[in-house]
Protein backbone atom coordinates (compact mmCIF):
# COMPACT_ATOMS: atom_id res chain seq x y z
CA UNK A 1 0.00 0.00 0.00
CA UNK A 2 1.47 3.65 -1.17
CA UNK A 3 0.26 6.16 1.76
CA UNK A 4 -1.38 9.09 0.30
CA UNK A 5 0.39 11.42 2.06
CA UNK A 6 3.86 10.73 1.26
CA UNK A 7 3.98 8.38 -1.65
CA UNK A 8 6.37 6.01 0.81
CA UNK A 9 5.20 2.25 0.39
CA UNK A 10 4.23 -0.04 3.32
CA UNK A 11 7.13 -2.03 4.24
CA UNK A 12 5.45 -4.10 6.41
CA UNK A 13 3.03 -5.08 3.55
CA UNK A 14 6.35 -6.90 1.85
CA UNK A 15 6.24 -10.33 1.85
CA UNK A 16 9.89 -11.59 2.60
CA UNK A 17 10.83 -12.33 -1.33
CA UNK A 18 9.32 -9.05 -2.13
CA UNK A 19 11.60 -7.25 0.24
CA UNK A 20 14.27 -8.69 -0.63
CA UNK A 21 13.93 -7.35 -3.96
CA UNK A 22 13.71 -4.59 -2.74
CA UNK A 23 16.19 -4.23 -0.50
CA UNK A 24 18.42 -5.37 -3.63
CA UNK A 25 16.96 -2.70 -5.96
CA UNK A 26 18.23 -0.27 -3.53
CA UNK A 27 22.03 -1.76 -3.67
CA UNK A 28 21.66 -3.28 0.12
CA UNK A 29 23.37 -6.52 0.25
CA UNK A 30 20.66 -9.74 0.15
CA UNK A 31 21.09 -10.86 4.38
CA UNK A 32 19.79 -7.22 4.70
CA UNK A 33 16.85 -8.47 3.95
CA UNK A 34 16.66 -11.13 6.33
CA UNK A 35 17.91 -8.63 9.48
CA UNK A 36 15.10 -6.32 8.61
CA UNK A 37 12.08 -8.80 8.26
CA UNK A 38 13.17 -10.24 11.43
CA UNK A 39 13.07 -6.98 13.12
CA UNK A 40 9.26 -6.22 11.89
CA UNK A 41 7.78 -9.29 12.24
CA UNK A 42 9.54 -11.15 14.96
CA UNK A 43 10.96 -8.00 17.07
CA UNK A 44 7.77 -6.38 15.94
CA UNK A 45 9.59 -2.94 15.85
CA UNK A 46 7.16 0.07 15.04
CA UNK A 47 10.16 2.71 14.06
CA UNK A 48 13.32 2.40 12.10
CA UNK A 49 15.37 3.33 14.24
CA UNK A 50 14.53 0.71 16.65
CA UNK A 51 17.10 -1.63 13.80
CA UNK A 52 19.81 -1.34 15.60
CA UNK A 53 22.04 -3.92 13.79
CA UNK A 54 21.08 -2.03 10.75
CA UNK A 55 23.31 0.94 9.48
CA UNK A 56 22.58 4.63 10.19
CA UNK A 57 23.09 4.98 6.43
CA UNK A 58 20.72 2.18 5.54
CA UNK A 59 18.05 3.00 8.25
CA UNK A 60 18.09 6.46 6.21
CA UNK A 61 17.92 5.36 2.77
CA UNK A 62 15.06 2.98 4.44
CA UNK A 63 13.11 6.14 5.76
CA UNK A 64 13.40 7.63 2.10
CA UNK A 65 11.49 4.82 0.25
CA UNK A 66 9.23 3.30 2.84
CA UNK A 67 7.49 4.10 6.16
CA UNK A 68 6.67 2.20 8.91
CA UNK A 69 3.34 2.90 10.27
CA UNK A 70 4.04 3.40 14.23
CA UNK A 71 0.04 2.44 14.67
CA UNK A 72 -0.69 4.68 17.61
CA UNK A 73 -2.63 3.75 20.36
CA UNK A 74 -5.60 6.78 20.44
CA UNK A 75 -7.61 4.59 23.26
CA UNK A 76 -7.74 1.23 25.12
CA UNK A 77 -10.09 0.25 27.44
CA UNK A 78 -9.74 -2.45 29.79
CA UNK A 79 -12.49 -4.95 31.49
CA UNK A 80 -12.66 -5.00 34.93
CA UNK A 81 -14.63 -8.08 34.88
CA UNK A 82 -11.97 -10.48 32.55
CA UNK A 83 -8.99 -8.02 31.32
CA UNK A 84 -10.39 -7.81 28.10
CA UNK A 85 -8.84 -4.99 26.40
CA UNK A 86 -10.48 -2.84 23.62
CA UNK A 87 -7.59 -0.87 21.19
CA UNK A 88 -8.69 2.01 19.01
CA UNK A 89 -6.07 2.62 16.99
CA UNK A 90 -4.92 5.86 14.81
CA UNK A 91 -3.57 5.16 11.24
CA UNK A 92 -0.61 7.43 9.36
CA UNK A 93 -3.50 8.73 7.15
CA UNK A 94 -6.09 9.82 10.37
CA UNK A 95 -7.88 6.42 10.18
CA UNK A 96 -8.83 4.80 13.23
CA UNK A 97 -9.79 0.83 13.56
CA UNK A 98 -10.93 -1.19 16.49
CA UNK A 99 -8.81 -4.20 17.69
CA UNK A 100 -9.42 -6.63 21.07
CA UNK A 101 -7.61 -9.02 22.93
CA UNK A 102 -8.80 -11.18 25.13
CA UNK A 103 -7.42 -14.35 26.71
CA UNK A 104 -9.02 -17.66 27.16
CA UNK A 105 -7.63 -20.96 28.75
CA UNK A 106 -6.72 -22.26 25.63
CA UNK A 107 -4.57 -19.35 24.41
CA UNK A 108 -4.90 -15.40 24.35
CA UNK A 109 -7.31 -14.06 21.30
CA UNK A 110 -6.82 -10.82 18.80
CA UNK A 111 -9.54 -10.10 17.10
CA UNK A 112 -8.55 -7.89 14.42
CA UNK A 113 -10.04 -5.29 11.48
CA UNK A 114 -9.95 -5.63 8.33
CA UNK A 115 -11.41 -2.69 6.85
CA UNK A 116 -12.09 0.98 8.13
CA UNK A 117 -15.78 0.88 8.68
CA UNK A 118 -18.00 -1.39 6.49
CA UNK A 119 -19.92 -1.23 3.58
CA UNK A 120 -22.21 -4.57 4.20
CA UNK A 121 -24.89 -2.95 6.07
CA UNK A 122 -25.59 -5.30 9.07
CA UNK A 123 -28.13 -4.30 11.55
CA UNK A 124 -26.78 -5.06 14.56
CA UNK A 125 -23.15 -3.92 13.89
CA UNK A 126 -21.92 -0.49 14.61
CA UNK A 127 -19.32 -0.29 12.44
CA UNK A 128 -21.37 -0.39 9.37
CA UNK A 129 -23.62 3.20 10.35
CA UNK A 130 -21.10 5.12 8.88
CA UNK A 131 -20.32 3.05 5.40
CA UNK A 132 -16.88 1.94 4.36
CA UNK A 133 -14.02 4.60 4.71
CA UNK A 134 -11.25 2.43 3.40
CA UNK A 135 -9.52 -1.29 3.11
CA UNK A 136 -6.56 -1.68 5.32
CA UNK A 137 -3.55 -2.39 3.88
CA UNK A 138 -1.23 -6.33 4.86
CA UNK A 139 0.52 -3.92 7.07
CA UNK A 140 -2.32 -2.29 9.23
CA UNK A 141 -3.46 -5.88 9.71
CA UNK A 142 -0.43 -7.49 10.59
CA UNK A 143 0.52 -4.02 13.10
CA UNK A 144 -3.00 -4.60 14.88
CA UNK A 145 -1.28 -8.06 16.23
CA UNK A 146 2.16 -6.54 16.46
CA UNK A 147 0.61 -3.35 18.55
CA UNK A 148 -1.31 -5.22 20.93
CA UNK A 149 1.45 -8.31 21.52
CA UNK A 150 3.93 -5.45 22.20
CA UNK A 151 1.79 -3.50 24.76
CA UNK A 152 0.67 -7.47 26.53
CA UNK A 153 4.12 -8.55 26.47
CA UNK A 154 2.36 -12.38 26.10
CA UNK A 155 2.49 -14.03 22.48
CA UNK A 156 -0.85 -14.29 20.63
CA UNK A 157 -1.78 -17.67 19.40
CA UNK A 158 -5.38 -17.10 18.05
CA UNK A 159 -6.39 -14.18 15.64
CA UNK A 160 -9.78 -13.87 14.39
CA UNK A 161 -10.43 -11.66 11.94
CA UNK A 162 -13.82 -10.37 12.82
CA UNK A 163 -13.52 -7.02 14.04
CA UNK A 164 -14.70 -3.98 11.41
CA UNK A 165 -14.87 -4.57 8.16
CA UNK A 166 -15.97 -7.60 5.52
CA UNK A 167 -12.50 -9.83 5.09
CA UNK A 168 -13.63 -11.28 1.95
CA UNK A 169 -14.75 -7.88 0.64
CA UNK A 170 -10.78 -7.00 1.00
CA UNK A 171 -9.64 -10.13 -0.36
CA UNK A 172 -6.41 -9.56 -1.66
CA UNK A 173 -4.86 -7.91 1.35
CA UNK A 174 -6.32 -10.31 3.40
CA UNK A 175 -5.05 -13.55 1.74
CA UNK A 176 -1.67 -12.21 1.75
CA UNK A 177 -2.05 -11.53 5.81
CA UNK A 178 -2.99 -15.27 5.85
CA UNK A 179 0.32 -15.68 4.58
CA UNK A 180 2.58 -13.64 6.55
CA UNK A 181 1.25 -14.34 9.97
CA UNK A 182 1.62 -18.23 9.69
CA UNK A 183 5.09 -17.49 7.71
CA UNK A 184 7.97 -19.45 10.02
CA UNK A 185 9.76 -16.30 9.74
CA UNK A 186 7.26 -14.16 11.31
CA UNK A 187 5.39 -15.04 14.22
CA UNK A 188 4.26 -18.58 13.17
CA UNK A 189 1.01 -18.45 14.48
CA UNK A 190 -0.30 -21.65 12.79
CA UNK A 191 -3.42 -21.45 10.19
CA UNK A 192 -5.66 -23.68 12.31
CA UNK A 193 -5.42 -20.82 14.41
CA UNK A 194 -6.70 -18.30 12.13
CA UNK A 195 -10.34 -17.36 11.93
CA UNK A 196 -11.53 -15.78 8.98
CA UNK A 197 -15.59 -14.44 9.55
CA UNK A 198 -17.73 -13.56 6.18
CA UNK A 199 -21.50 -12.34 5.61
CA UNK A 200 -21.21 -14.93 3.05
CA UNK A 201 -19.96 -13.15 -0.19
CA UNK A 202 -20.50 -16.62 -2.12
CA UNK A 203 -17.70 -15.85 -5.12
CA UNK A 204 -14.81 -15.38 -2.43
CA UNK A 205 -15.89 -18.41 -0.70
CA UNK A 206 -15.42 -20.32 -3.56
CA UNK A 207 -12.31 -18.64 -4.48
CA UNK A 208 -10.42 -18.96 -0.65
CA UNK A 209 -11.22 -22.60 -1.08
CA UNK A 210 -9.09 -23.03 -3.81
CA UNK A 211 -6.03 -21.64 -1.53
CA UNK A 212 -4.50 -24.31 0.04
CA UNK A 213 -5.10 -22.99 3.10
CA UNK A 214 -6.03 -24.63 6.70
CA UNK A 215 -7.85 -21.71 8.20
CA UNK A 216 -11.37 -21.82 9.88
CA UNK A 217 -13.97 -20.29 8.09
CA UNK A 218 -16.78 -18.68 9.96
CA UNK A 219 -20.32 -17.39 8.15
CA UNK A 220 -22.32 -14.85 10.07
CA UNK A 221 -25.83 -16.49 9.35
CA UNK A 222 -28.12 -14.90 11.69
CA UNK A 223 -31.08 -16.38 10.76
CA UNK A 224 -32.52 -19.93 9.44
CA UNK A 225 -34.33 -18.78 6.67
CA UNK A 226 -33.95 -15.84 3.32
CA UNK A 227 -36.73 -13.52 4.53
CA UNK A 228 -35.71 -12.71 8.14
CA UNK A 229 -31.64 -12.81 7.24
CA UNK A 230 -33.06 -10.26 4.54
CA UNK A 231 -34.19 -7.94 7.05
CA UNK A 232 -31.00 -8.17 9.23
CA UNK A 233 -28.15 -8.37 6.45
CA UNK A 234 -28.56 -6.50 3.10
CA UNK A 235 -26.11 -9.43 1.55
CA UNK A 236 -28.97 -11.43 2.02
CA UNK A 237 -30.73 -10.08 -1.15
CA UNK A 238 -27.46 -10.82 -2.88
CA UNK A 239 -26.89 -14.38 -2.06
CA UNK A 240 -29.55 -16.91 -0.51
CA UNK A 241 -28.74 -19.40 2.63
CA UNK A 242 -28.92 -21.95 -0.42
CA UNK A 243 -25.94 -20.64 -2.52
CA UNK A 244 -23.92 -19.99 0.96
CA UNK A 245 -24.64 -23.84 2.17
CA UNK A 246 -23.46 -25.15 -0.96
CA UNK A 247 -20.25 -23.04 -1.21
CA UNK A 248 -19.24 -24.36 2.30
CA UNK A 249 -19.96 -27.57 1.16
CA UNK A 250 -17.70 -26.78 -1.66
CA UNK A 251 -15.22 -24.97 1.25
CA UNK A 252 -15.31 -28.43 3.30
CA UNK A 253 -15.06 -30.49 0.34
CA UNK A 254 -11.40 -28.72 -0.65
CA UNK A 255 -9.85 -28.14 3.05
CA UNK A 256 -11.36 -30.60 4.80
CA UNK A 257 -11.93 -28.11 7.41
CA UNK A 258 -14.89 -27.94 9.60
CA UNK A 259 -17.68 -24.52 9.27
CA UNK A 260 -18.50 -22.51 12.50
CA UNK A 261 -22.07 -20.38 11.82
CA UNK A 262 -22.32 -17.64 13.77
CA UNK A 263 -25.63 -16.83 15.37
CA UNK A 264 -26.51 -13.78 16.91
CA UNK A 265 -29.56 -13.98 19.10
CA UNK A 266 -32.17 -11.39 19.42
CA UNK A 267 -34.36 -11.36 21.39
CA UNK A 268 -37.83 -11.60 20.01
CA UNK A 269 -36.22 -11.78 16.39
CA UNK A 270 -34.85 -14.92 15.93
CA UNK A 271 -34.20 -16.38 19.24
CA UNK A 272 -37.60 -19.04 19.54
CA UNK A 273 -37.93 -22.44 19.50
CA UNK A 274 -39.17 -22.29 15.93
CA UNK A 275 -36.20 -20.65 14.72
CA UNK A 276 -34.01 -23.28 16.38
CA UNK A 277 -35.17 -26.16 14.65
CA UNK A 278 -35.35 -24.63 11.23
CA UNK A 279 -31.79 -23.85 11.78
CA UNK A 280 -31.06 -27.17 13.14
CA UNK A 281 -33.37 -28.78 10.12
CA UNK A 282 -30.91 -26.41 7.25
CA UNK A 283 -27.38 -27.41 8.90
CA UNK A 284 -28.38 -31.44 8.97
CA UNK A 285 -25.80 -33.80 7.97
CA UNK A 286 -23.03 -30.35 8.00
CA UNK A 287 -19.84 -30.77 9.66
CA UNK A 288 -20.40 -27.61 11.45
CA UNK A 289 -20.43 -25.79 14.82
CA UNK A 290 -22.53 -23.05 15.80
CA UNK A 291 -22.07 -20.43 17.83
CA UNK A 292 -24.13 -18.98 19.42
CA UNK A 293 -23.79 -14.93 20.28
CA UNK A 294 -25.91 -12.86 22.42
CA UNK A 295 -26.37 -9.53 20.43
CA UNK A 296 -24.46 -6.82 21.92
CA UNK A 297 -26.74 -3.75 21.73
CA UNK A 298 -25.97 -0.11 20.44
CA UNK A 299 -27.52 3.00 20.93
CA UNK A 300 -28.10 3.42 17.05
CA UNK A 301 -30.57 0.41 16.84
CA UNK A 302 -33.29 -1.61 18.94
CA UNK A 303 -31.98 -5.06 18.78
CA UNK A 304 -32.01 -6.23 22.14
CA UNK A 305 -29.96 -9.60 23.91
CA UNK A 306 -32.02 -12.78 24.23
CA UNK A 307 -32.41 -13.79 28.23
CA UNK A 308 -29.93 -16.95 29.13
CA UNK A 309 -33.09 -18.76 29.70
CA UNK A 310 -33.75 -18.42 25.49
CA UNK A 311 -29.97 -19.03 25.31
CA UNK A 312 -29.31 -21.98 26.44
CA UNK A 313 -32.86 -23.36 25.41
CA UNK A 314 -31.89 -22.58 21.82
CA UNK A 315 -28.60 -24.31 22.59
CA UNK A 316 -30.44 -27.52 23.75
CA UNK A 317 -32.57 -27.95 20.67
CA UNK A 318 -29.46 -27.58 18.28
CA UNK A 319 -27.74 -30.36 20.25
CA UNK A 320 -30.68 -32.76 20.55
CA UNK A 321 -31.17 -32.13 16.28
CA UNK A 322 -27.20 -32.96 16.33
CA UNK A 323 -25.97 -29.81 15.95
CA UNK A 324 -22.95 -29.25 17.92
CA UNK A 325 -23.36 -25.86 19.76
CA UNK A 326 -21.79 -23.33 22.13
CA UNK A 327 -23.17 -19.86 23.76
CA UNK A 328 -19.74 -17.65 22.79
CA UNK A 329 -18.74 -16.63 26.59
CA UNK A 330 -19.40 -12.73 26.81
CA UNK A 331 -15.89 -10.57 27.09
CA UNK A 332 -15.34 -7.70 28.09
CA UNK A 333 -19.07 -6.55 29.08
CA UNK A 334 -18.34 -3.67 30.92
CA UNK A 335 -16.81 -1.72 27.69
CA UNK A 336 -18.03 -1.09 24.59
CA UNK A 337 -18.37 -4.44 23.17
CA UNK A 338 -19.68 -4.49 19.55
CA UNK A 339 -17.63 -4.07 16.84
CA UNK A 340 -17.39 -0.31 15.64
CA UNK A 341 -18.61 1.19 18.97
CA UNK A 342 -15.61 2.44 19.99
CA UNK A 343 -14.39 3.91 17.03
CA UNK A 344 -18.25 5.95 16.62
CA UNK A 345 -17.88 7.03 19.88
CA UNK A 346 -14.41 8.85 19.13
CA UNK A 347 -15.82 9.99 15.75
CA UNK A 348 -18.90 11.47 17.23
CA UNK A 349 -16.01 13.57 19.19
CA UNK A 350 -17.97 11.87 22.70
CA UNK A 351 -15.49 11.41 25.66
CA UNK A 352 -16.23 8.06 28.30
CA UNK A 353 -14.31 6.62 30.85
CA UNK A 354 -11.20 4.86 28.61
CA UNK A 355 -7.54 4.47 29.33
CA UNK A 356 -5.50 7.16 27.42
CA UNK A 357 -2.20 5.58 25.87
Amino acid sequence: MMDKMNGKQDIRSLPFEALKDEIIKLGMPAFRAKQIYNWIHVKLVMDFEEMKNISRGDRERLKDIFYLDPMAVRDVQISSIDGTRKYLFLLSDGTMIESVWMEYHHGNSVCISSQAGCRMGCKFCASTIDGLARNLSVGEMLAQVYAITRDTGKRVSNVVVMGSGEPLDNYDQLLTFLHMISDEQGLCISQRNLTVSTCGLVPKILELAEEGLSITLAISLHAPDDALRQTMMPIARVYSIKQILEACRVYYGKTGRRLTFEYSLVKDVNDTRHHALKLAELLRGMNCHVNLIPVNPIKERKFQQSDRTNQQEFKKLLEKNGINATIRREMGRDIDGACGQLRRRHMDGQNGNTIKA
